[in-house]
């Protein structure tokens, strides 16, 4: 089943209005938790898709074993885009759907995993840091590409690891999970520390450079796009 979103009522309409909200947020990041350790509970992966002709985005959550990463449960949402292109504000676009996809779950998230990042974000605040705030819950992301910060060198082997810096401050780091394979980048969102983060991102990519979270969420909104795609508008997302 989907769950259809509306935009939330004051929901930041232009870039003034959402970098507002950035810095009256940002401030509720909480950056000196350990969090969850790798198998000792559930983890959720988050993506979303975009369907530009229709203005829709479609959110999907999937809840994995920490152990087996067999599926233990999956919801998705879609609704209208909600916030116009802007680098670095992606995060309005897509947080009413993913709260959507979150709220259809019965099952405890654990640590939610997010495409994209935390506070490796030029104002300190991306999608997984907006996230956690919003929510609570321990989040943190895994993108594939840097944004705007530099990487130190990493070796070649599974695990090696370089900081992303601003300057002197590490943001995030690079992490290569698999051997001769480009590394993706990890950073904290809200509530686990990025040791942490990148412990699970490890245990959470046997097989492949993305982690298995990353992999089933992108599936499940990318499907669940292409359903209401061919409902072809008998499952409209909801307007405010």
């Amino acid at each position: 089943m989907v769950t259809i979103t509306g935009i939330p009522a004051g929901w930041p309409a232009d870039e003034a209005a959402a970098r507002t909200v950035q810095d009256a947020l940002r401030g509720r990041v909480i950056l000196d938790e350990t969090g969850p350790s790798p198998g000792a509970g559930p983890v959720t992966g988050i993506d979303v898709a975009y369907d530009d002709a229709r203005d829709v985005v479609a959110a999907a959550a999937v809840v994995l074993d920490p152990v087996t990463l067999d599926v233990v449960e999956e919801a998705t949402a879609v609704g209208h885009v909600a916030f116009p292109y802007v680098p670095g504000l992606l995060a309005f676009r897509e947080i009413p759907a993913v709260l959507g996809a979150l709220e259809a779950l019965r099952t405890d998230p654990g640590l939610v995993i997010c495409d994209g990042y935390g506070i490796a974000h030029p104002r300190r605040f991306g999608l997984a840091s907006h996230l956690g705030v919003l929510t609570g819950l321990p989040t943190m992301g895994v993108a594939k590409n840097p944004f705007v910060f530099a990487e130190g060198e990493l070796g070649p082997e599974r695990g090696s690891a370089a900081p992303l810096l601003d300057g002197t401050e590490e943001v995030g780091r690079a992490l290569r999970t698999r051997a001769g394979v480009k590394p993706v980048y990890v950073s904290v969102g809200h509530r686990v520390s990025l040791d942490n983060a990148c412990a699970h991102a490890l245990s959470l990519t046997p097989t492949y450079r993305q982690p298995e979270t990353t992999r089933r969420a992108d599936r499940l909104c990318r499907d669940a796009l292409a359903s209401l795609q061919r409902a072809r508008g008998t499952a409209r997302p909801a307007t405010t």
